[in-house]
């Protein structure tokens, strides 16, 4: 385990007591938003992303250690291991090198070496090998011609060692590792059509090479999806004479009888086992780290979009754009009530304008609608301007908004759709979907599989299993930040709180209906299957309005109720005048004067412990979600046709990629600002200056009239 802990430490740049501490709680069966934000004292204050980064890397290396002590154990079952080989394993790093170790030991399938060890050919490979032996070494192959065993010529009989030795030296973990180095350094991928004369969105890669070094991870995706779509030919342009030149100097000593027979199974080892083999794992590898960069942007974006600004106390219409079909309306209270629904024909081929606009002005009029939420999906921009044209009509005040519907049609269709709102169909539950997202874009997206929520790039490529894990882990650090009302949550919402599961979160939601609402924390300890452990993992997280005791709508955990108390009363304050602005306004003057390393002497509590509570009780029932950007308001709608080159627009940050970001501007298509428009100064991340959901200024730097692609630049 120390290793593992130095490991960490050095990777991390993490004091070794902070990691210690962190795989103690880990190990104790504490989750990571518990961890990060009530045993801050343990782990040095370590965030929600390092302290995730620190689990997957200890999960790996816990599995590298088992798996290094399985090789050693196969090996020593076969009487071959050596101190060399312990050695070896020791100072292996990644499951790569230990699997490299193991590859001359494990047992093959029939290959030509097998063949010609079966015909006793293993002792004359080894003469060969050994350049030692004075004897001719056809008088030497002589002696192994056997025709019962298929060995009828000298000739056969060098080829069979040959073989031999050929496996042998593709086995050895240092040559590969060496290979597989100078490949990485000096090796270029390179890409051309598979199919002559054929278009595709793969044609920047008909004829393309780039460096292993520098070949960025959205290419390697984009080069692995192109070739699985058969628009591609992919191939590793390797340093094959300096690859020959290391194998003939670490094999041949000199010049003897033997050299030619070993420079010609150099030559076989090389072409047809080891860079084949190579290859592949290089591929394998490029494609694992492009995949864990592909999923990190994708979570960071995921999280943002997650944690955008609530739009709250508003009645919204859901507008959920169509064709043929029609155009989806549902209207929603500030509650996320369905109040009234109906289907509208304003776009083609129906164009019933005149029509549509009717009852979109009664429902405005009846349910004192403040807001459209309109789905950003197939006829969203001809329902943008038939809602903008509308809006100059009515005298009431209403503006609308453009909403990311991705994912909104899967989730229309589930099970759990079905659960809330079994009396309405299916068409429009995608809009009740919409405007509830602009309402409270978390507890909206929790519903939906995280990767159908459009914020990632090739997230259908990726590793499934690896993009669930991390996109699961996102949900949980944004859920758990924000906190959760415990007497409005949904199933969906409470099952990602720190503690809760799937089971849990029902039962409390079948506690909270028979019982009415839950009137403090410590009344969770009723519901069935959430016991004491669960308990100290959820109770900070959730949220209490009007309930028994103040502290219960701030993030303080019920551990620090007492040093809450006592820290109101050194300032002359209750918990009670929480509930008091006039109060509050006082407490919150006091906390910033309090001396902060002192006062957690005099409390007996950590300083970071005694800030986040003094952070608590400074904004008691904060949803830290306001300090986000809101959501571009829109009264009136912008063509296409309408934009200029050197147009400053405000923007969306709705996807941010590795080579840039993207922007809806109001125009049909979203903008590209790609990452050499976004700084007059390097950047190496996009993520680094902008994230999903951010408003931003840009300029209009391009126009494809044709392709209506527009391009932006930060740089004004």
């Amino acid at each position: 385990m120390d290793k593992i802990i130095k490991t960490i430490a050095a990777e991390l740049n993490i004091k070794e007591s902070q990691i210690k501490s962190t795989i103690n709680l880990i190990d104790e069966g504490n989750t990571i938003p518990f961890i990060a934000r009530y045993r801050k004292e343990a782990t040095g204050g370590l965030s929600d992303e390092v302290l995730r980064d620190l689990d997957e890397r200890l999960n790996y290396l816990r599995n590298l250690e088992t798996r290094k002590a399985d090789v050693s154990r196969i090996i020593e079952e076969q009487g071959k291991l050596t101190e060399e080989i312990t050695k070896a394993l020791e100072e292996a790093t990644t499951l790569t090198e230990v699997e490299d170790i193991y590859r001359p030991y494990k047992q093959k399938k029939k290959t030509r070496a097998t063949v010609a060890k079966a015909k006793g050919l293993e002792p004359l490979a080894e003469i060969i090998y050994a350049q030692k032996e004075t004897k001719n070494i056809f008088d030497i192959a002589k002696e192994f011609i056997n025709p019962e065993k298929d060995v009828n010529t000298i000739e056969e009989a060098i080829n069979g060692a040959k073989d031999i030795i050929a496996e042998n030296v593709s086995d050895v973990a240092d040559y590969r590792k060496e290979i597989k180095r100078l490949c990485y350094v000096q090796g270029k991928i390179s890409t051309k059509n598979a199919k002559e004369n054929e278009k595709s969105n793969y044609e920047m890669y008909y004829k393309f090479d780039e460096e292993i070094k520098k070949i960025p991870s959205h290419r390697i995706l984009a080069i692995n999806r192109g070739e699985k779509e058969e628009f591609l030919k992919v191939t590793i342009q390797k340093p094959e004479e300096k690859i020959l030149n290391f194998l003939r100097k670490n094999i041949i000593k000199g010049e003897t009888q033997f050299t030619s027979i070993l420079e010609d199974t150099i030559l076989d080892s090389y072409k047809r086992l080891i860079e084949p083999s190579i290859e592949r794992e290089i591929r394998a590898d490029l494609t694992q780290k492009a995949e864990e960069q592909a999923i990190k942007v994708f979570g960071k974006n995921a999280k943002q979009l997650l944690l955008g600004a609530p739009i709250k106390n508003i009645t919204v219409m859901g507008f959920d754009p169509a064709y043929r079909t029609g155009c989806k309306i549902a209207v929603i209270d500030d509650t996320g009530k369905v109040l009234d629904i109906a289907t509208v024909y304003p776009t083609e081929p129906q164009n019933d304008v005149e029509g549509a606009k009717k009852i979109l002005k009664n429902l405005i009029s009846k349910h004192k609608v403040n807001m459209i939420a309109i789905g950003n999906g197939t006829a969203s921009r001809e329902s943008e301007t038939f809602v903008a044209e509308m809006i100059k009509e009515i005298p009431e005040k209403v503006c609308y908004a453009i909403v990311s519907e991705a994912g909104a049609s899967v989730y229309s269709a589930s099970k759990l759709a079905t659960e809330e709102y079994p009396d309405i169909n299916v068409s429009i539950r995608g809009a009740i979907s919409i405007a509830r997202r602009l309402q409270d874009p978390l507890a909206e997206l929790v519903k939906i599989d995280p990767k159908a929520i459009g914020v990632g790039q090739y997230q259908h490529d990726v590793d499934q299993k690896k993009l669930a894990e991390n996109l699961t882990g996102v949900v949980e650090d944004a859920v758990n930040k924000v906190g959760v009302d415990i007497n409005t949550a949904t199933p969906s919402l409470l099952s990602y709180v720190s503690g809760i599961n799937k089971t849990i979160a029902k039962n409390i939601v079948t506690y909270r209906d028979a019982n009415g609402k839950l009137r403090e924390r410590k009344e969770l300890l009723k519901v069935p299957k959430l016991g004491k452990s669960a308990f100290e993992q959820c109770a900070g997280f959730i949220r209490i309005f009007d309930g028994k005791n103040p502290l219960e709508t701030t993030g303080v955990h019920p551990e620090s109720y007492e040093v809450a108390e006592k820290l109101l009363a050194k300032i002359g304050a209750d918990k009670k005048d929480l509930l008091n602005k006039e109060k509050l306004e006082q407490i919150r003057a006091n906390l910033t004067t309090l001396d902060v390393p002192k006062v957690a002497k005099e409390l007996d509590v950590g300083e970071l412990t005694l800030q986040d509570i003094i952070d608590d009780l400074s904004k008691p029932g904060r949803d830290p979600r306001e300090e986000m950007p809101k959501p571009i308001l829109r009264t009136d709608v912008l063509k296409f046709e309408d934009l200029r080159e050197g147009m400053i627009l405000p923007g969306t940050v709705r996807n941010v990629i590795d080579f840039g970001a993207f922007v809806d501007i109001g125009v049909k298509h979203d903008g590209l600002v790609h990452i050499s428009e976004m700084s007059g100064e390097y950047i190496k991340n996009p993520s680094d200056v902008v994230s999903v959901g951010d408003i931003v200024k840009v300029k209009v730097i391009g126009i494809d009239q044709e392709r209506q692609k527009v391009k932006l630049s930060m740089k004004l």
